[in-house]
């Protein structure tokens, strides 16, 4: 049992080493006097999270991969992040872990009532049913960080009971953008993680590479807002300035705009639906941001994103298996074990032969999300 001592806002930073992760221990650091850092996790950078504790001393510390026990009052071993996620002193829990591992974190903060600001967009992928009906029965509360989502939220403002006509994200996207098939067979490692507008870490740079990522944050869109998978569209937008666009069923469309920087969904997932003063993001100059241009996604060159919004609308295990298959090949391809053409394959693949599954319970989605993974090593692992 921990006590509260103190009246500022106690928020739980899990993956706090990625690039979410030190984004938001940027905006605690400049927001102390609203916030303080509770807890602190991550999967296996002992170094960078060691000045993390010693600049900001969380009552709560956690390494997931340990190959060696850095400190005797860490917690260690996936158990420090459901740990860190239920503490009272935290009010707050940013999930910014990479992939399925964030999922049961997520469902015990929403247990206990805390609001989740959620960077991990494949806990509502795989299991967003679950994950709805645990923020429901306990009293929780989702806030995205996904800068998309992040831009429907604030357009949605004051509007809740508004209807909705459709929902449009943005893509930037990604480095393949122009690239012909011919070309895109041929993608090395080092092309796909050469995003132009955002750094991100490199699971999810791939998968701006694909496009799976845009699949994932429509699947995500459908739980967050209620909407069915006919009121999300994507288009794409190089410039990433235009986060989302909100169509009201009057014609009326309102959008979010911002340089592309995380700063600023990330601040707003902690102080939602209040806006604070806050530094982090420059002014915005339309001008520098101008010409502002939009096309439709080659869903051809980017059969991931097609996949995963079909996996969406399936529903049952198919969005879980998706999330697997996608994760596993990535890996596979950042170890240079398989190549970029090889990713979209994997995943229909996996789809096709396990994309049936019932997905009505934890363990179901688990079973089905492990399935996915050996899927996926038996037949593409070189």
């Amino acid at each position: 049992m921990t006590t509260r001592i103190d009246e500022r806002r106690g928020v739980a930073i899990l993956g706090s080493t990625g690039s979410i992760g030190t984004t938001a221990l940027r905006v605690l650091a400049r927001q102390h006097d609203r916030f303080h850092v509770a807890a602190l996790t991550a999967n296996h950078n002992v170094a960078l999270l060691t000045k993390q504790v010693e600049e900001f001393k969380p009552g709560f510390v956690g390494i997931v991969n340990n190959g060696t026990t850095p400190h005797g009052d860490w917690s260690c071993g996936p158990e420090c992040l459901v740990e860190a996620a239920q503490r009272d002193d935290v009010d707050i829990v940013l999930n910014a872990v990479v992939g399925a591992a964030g999922l049961d974190a997520t469902l015990a903060a929403l247990t206990m009532g805390k609001r989740v600001a959620l960077a991990n967009k494949e806990t509502l992928v795989m299991a967003g049913p679950l994950v709805t009906a645990a923020c429901k029965a306990g009293g929780g509360e989702i806030v995205p960080v996904d800068s998309e989502h992040s831009a429907i939220l604030q357009c949605l403002q004051g509007y809740r009971d508004v209807a909705v006509r459709r929902v449009i994200l943005t893509a930037s996207g990604g480095p393949f953008r122009q690239w012909t098939s011919e070309q895109l067979a041929g993608a090395t490692l080092e092309d796909a993680l050469r995003h132009p507008t955002w750094q991100m870490g490199r699971k999810i740079t791939v998968d701006s590479a694909t496009l799976a990522n845009k699949a994932l944050e429509v699947i995500e869109a459908h739980f967050l807002f209620g909407l069915s998978y006919d009121q999300i569209e994507v288009v794409v937008h190089p410039q990433s300035v235009v986060h989302s666009f909100v169509e009201f069923v009057d014609g009326s469309v309102l959008a979010q705009l911002g340089v592309p920087s995380m700063e600023l969904p990330v601040l707003y997932a902690l102080t939602h639906p209040d806006r604070v003063q806050d530094s982090g993001v420059p002014p915005f100059n339309p001008i520098a941001a101008s010409p502002l241009t939009f096309e439709p996604v080659r869903r051809e060159q980017f059969p991931a994103f097609a996949l995963g919004v079909a996996a969406g609308r399936r529903g049952g295990a198919a969005p879980a298996v998706f999330n697997a298959a996608n994760e596993a090949v990535v890996a596979l391809f950042l170890q240079g074990r398989v190549r970029f053409g090889d990713i979209g394959a994997a995943i229909a693949d996996a789809l096709d032969e396990l994309g049936g599954r019932a997905a009505d319970t934890r363990e179901a989605i688990l079973a089905a999300d492990a399935a996915a993974r050996r899927f996926v090593h038996e037949r593409f692992a070189c």
